[in-house]
């Protein structure tokens, strides 16, 4: 497959042009990639308005991925996250989305910009864990079939961060059935395409997704793809993106999403199935791993301070799960280290019987996320209305989500997790926006 971004570029950047235009390092090295650092000259496309050679090298991964329409983000699944929520916001109506409790906060913070309301989707007899939200078939039904007015969208995560996978197709055949579609936050997932059982929200029905590429492909961080199926979307996708994005992308990022072209075509899926084949073997031999999906070794227990004592440093870590990821690019002598530091380490773990407290909502995501707020120590939040989500990246997944009151059980929730500092509304504080 070809690269059209790659190659008009180094042709550019070998060509000794006098650089009269952004960015201003003029293409000199100190980190060794400037050279290859342009701007929207003429003939390098711009990506918004792609009918150049951006234009093309989507197209490549349009078909790469089977999809209707893929764009490419140089700002991450969450810009792709907010373009989705455009597309599928309702002009001059109340809108609503139906999400499952572990979103990621950009959802939060693209809900405010649009003022799309939140209902929560979460299974409540289900133990609580910060990432994991187990949805089945049954309770998506029942959440829809209690609605007068159906909302705007469902919008679920899978993979979520300790690799937890969904059923992706029976819940699309779910939202599908009520005239809803299914948008998938599948940032850890851009690969799941590309193995010998096809895996994508793509293929198992979804109407939109995101893919951070940066986390599973070959690609600079800050690279994902938008994925669309459903054609309605498709001729807004481009003008809505633009909407949340900086009008100054990285052409180093479309450049490896261009090149990461030409290795899926070739022998990149065979490398992630031999790669998954290896992991498979590791997972065996570690008595602590959980089901995850392919590329993802999750074990029971704190391991990371141990782990960098090895020299080995993990994805994320939580009291209850320490998450490491392996792609193509990992050498034999990782899959080593790691299966030679279980085999002398282990920790005890016990389970949390903590419970996911049912949200008091109180207002908006909106209204709160643009009212005005204070930061306190968590032991003083209980009664307050939370203003920004508090948590960090990774995994992005509030305790308490904007506009909901701090119960005392979320309090426990955010000492289990070592938040000491949450932001609360300033008591009779009057809302910037309404």
């Amino acid at each position: 497959m070809n690269t059209p971004i790659v190659d008009f570029v180094k042709k550019y950047a070998h060509s000794n042009t006098v650089r009269l235009h952004m960015p201003g390092h003029k293409g000199q090295n100190v980190l060794g990639c400037e050279m290859y650092d342009i701007t929207e000259i003429k003939g390098a496309d711009s990506l918004f308005e792609a009918d150049g050679i951006i234009a093309e090298s989507e197209n490549n991964a349009s078909r790469l991925f089977g999809t209707k329409k893929t764009l490419y983000s140089t700002e991450g699944s969450t810009l792709c996250i907010k373009t989705m929520l455009a597309l599928v916001r309702k002009n001059g109506v109340s809108n609503r989305i139906l999400a499952s409790r572990n979103s990621h906060k950009a959802l939060i913070y693209g809900c405010a910009q649009l003022d799309i309301d939140i209902d929560w989707l979460f299974d409540e007899n289900d133990t609580f864990s910060l990432c994991r939200c187990e949805i089945s078939p049954e309770i998506l039904e029942k959440r829809l079939s209690a609605y007068e007015e159906l909302p705007c969208a469902v919008y679920v995560t899978s993979p979520d961060y300790l690799g937890n996978m969904l059923d992706i197709k029976a819940l699309a055949d779910v939202a599908h059935k009520f005239g809803v579609p299914l948008l998938v936050d599948n940032a850890h997932g851009a690969y799941l395409h590309f193995l010998g059982e096809k895996l994508h929200p793509m293929d198992l029905g979804a109407d939109m997704c995101c893919d951070s590429a940066h986390k599973t492909l070959p690609v600079l961080t800050g690279g994902a793809y938008l994925h669309i199926n459903n054609v309605k979307y498709c001729e807004k996708a481009k003008s809505m993106m633009a909407v949340f994005a900086s009008t100054s992308p990285s052409y180093l990022i479309l450049q490896s999403l261009d090149y990461a072209n030409k290795l899926l075509s070739e022998d990149y899926p065979e490398l992630l199935n031999l790669c998954v084949a290896k992991l498979n073997q590791l997972k065996s031999s570690v008595t602590s791993a959980i089901k995850t999906d392919p590329l993802k070794l999750t074990v029971k227990g704190s391991y990371a301070e141990k782990m960098r004592k090895y020299g080995i440093e993990c994805e994320y870590q939580d009291p209850d799960f320490t998450v490491m990821m392996f792609t193509p690019c990992n050498p034999e002598s990782d899959f080593d280290a790691v299966k030679r530091f279980f085999a002398q380490n282990t920790v005890k773990h016990l389970p949390n019987e903590l419970k996911m407290p049912v949200p008091q909502k109180k207002m908006s995501v909106r209204q709160a996320i643009f009212a005005d707020y204070e930061c306190i120590d968590v032991y003083n939040a209980v009664g307050r209305i939370c203003a920004s989500p508090a948590v960090g990246c990774p995994p992005a997944v509030p305790v308490v989500v904007s506009g909901e009151v701090i119960s005392s059980q979320a309090v426990e929730i955010f000492r289990y997790y070592g938040i000491k500092k949450c932001a609360v509304l300033i008591e009779n504080s009057q809302f910037i926006h309404n």
